[in-house]
């Protein structure tokens, strides 16, 4: 039995995008959006809805983590920026968003989900989810 409210989580109902590395804490996906390739989450493995909610232990677990795909995203796809955001005003389930940015990209300099400044993103290379579980898991052994 899910704990109130959880049925309409979607965070909770499924993986939110392709899981491309996971822990017992937490998972990493890729979101899948062409004019940011490289954009990731990284959600909570259960049902929370802010940092101050975790053990302080688990708190430094998901940061670890978190710091570990920022260093992943900049290897692989060597952004100009990577914005990092803990939302969840319309999902209220602990994740969070990294997205690499590019002074060229559709809206720089404003935030991913504001009026785009361009029509279009120039074409960038994709990296293969492997390719990017690779890399976070040399990060998180490097740290």
């Amino acid at each position: 039995m899910l704990e109130h409210g959880l049925e309409d989580c979607e965070l909770c109902q499924s993986p939110g995008g392709e899981v491309v590395w996971e822990s017992d804490l937490c998972r990493v996906v890729m979101v899948g959006d062409p004019d940011y390739p490289g954009f990731c989450r990284v959600i909570l493995n259960r049902h929370v809805r802010e940092m101050t909610d975790l053990p302080e232990q688990d708190r430094l677990r998901l940061m670890n983590v978190l710091f570990g795909v920022e260093k992943a995203i900049r290897i692989l796809y060597q952004p100009d920026k990577v914005n990092l955001a803990s939302l969840g005003n319309m999902t209220p389930h602990l994740h969070w968003h990294l997205i690499p940015r590019w002074r060229d990209d559709r809206h720089f300099p404003n935030p991913v989900w504001a009026v785009p400044q361009r029509v279009k993103s120039p074409c960038r290379k994709a990296v293969g989810g492997r390719q990017l579980s690779d890399e976070i898991i040399t990060a998180l052994r490097t740290k």
